[in-house]
């Protein structure tokens, strides 16, 4: 199974042939496009299922299954926390809850970033007891940006994933500590000097144990179509 995270930064129908060149099962596209606004005109590009969310038409959250994956929004969805979907994924050698992610609420004066994160993990809590799990997107975090004095700030949600098994895969494969990653996944205003890590993919232990691959692509290669790289990983499934 190949996942693909990647904040496309809008119009993903003019980008999407590239990044689906590299075949994914399952791809989590921050700042996409309403499926409406996705004409496509190469059957390779047509996803077989999928799960839009967003108030603007033109920059929302879109999860897209090129495979045999079945996508269903939980009904438990709470919109509160905006681009955090919880997703039944069916249909493969294992069912399981993706969370597709893009922390991106203006409206919540607590934060609109991590806090997103740290706050939908404790109402989607209940949901990690019996079933394997994937946490996918553009966390808009780093522990570098650490607040010692707010609770849910990135290191903590590290640490709370971890209490349910639940770990990194770039840097359980790549042998990194949180906030010293090599291969930034975002460069700000697409510059090159400001290279920053802030897509991840948090996977429970089933998974870890088949993982096989973890790349992050190259800003020769995608600052062209995103300020964000994708982020790709690959399973024994």
């Amino acid at each position: 199974m190949k996942l693909i995270t990647w904040n496309c930064n809008m119009a993903f129908r003019k980008k999407a042939e590239p990044i689906l060149a590299y075949y994914p099962d399952i791809i989590v596209v921050p700042e996409c496009e309403n499926p409406e606004k996705l004409i496509f005109d190469k059957d390779h590009l047509i996803p077989r299922d999928s799960v839009w969310y967003g108030t603007n038409p033109n920059k929302g959250l879109g999860v897209f299954s090129y495979a045999e994956y079945k996508l269903k929004l939980l009904d438990c969805h709470n919109p509160d926390f905006k681009n955090i979907l919880p997703i039944a994924v069916s249909g493969g050698k294992i069912d399981f809850i993706l969370f597709a992610i893009w922390a991106n609420n203006p409206e919540d004066k607590d934060g609109q970033y991590i806090t997103q994160i740290w706050k939908a993990f404790h109402f989607y809590e209940s949901l990690l007891t019996e079933n394997s799990a994937i946490f996918i997107g553009d966390f808009n975090s780093n522990s570098i940006w650490d607040k010692p004095r707010r609770e849910g700030n990135h290191s903590t949600l590290v640490t709370k994933l971890a209490s349910k098994n639940i770990e990194s895969v770039y840097h359980k494969f790549h042998q990194q500590e949180q906030g010293k990653e090599n291969h930034p996944t975002l460069f700000m205003y697409r510059h090159h000097d400001k290279p920053y890590h802030l897509d991840y993919c948090f996977v429970s232990e089933d998974f870890i144990e088949k993982l096989e691959h973890v790349e992050v692509g190259s800003y020769e290669d995608w600052c062209q179509y995103s300020d964000h790289c994708p982020l790709l990983v690959h399973f024994n499934l």
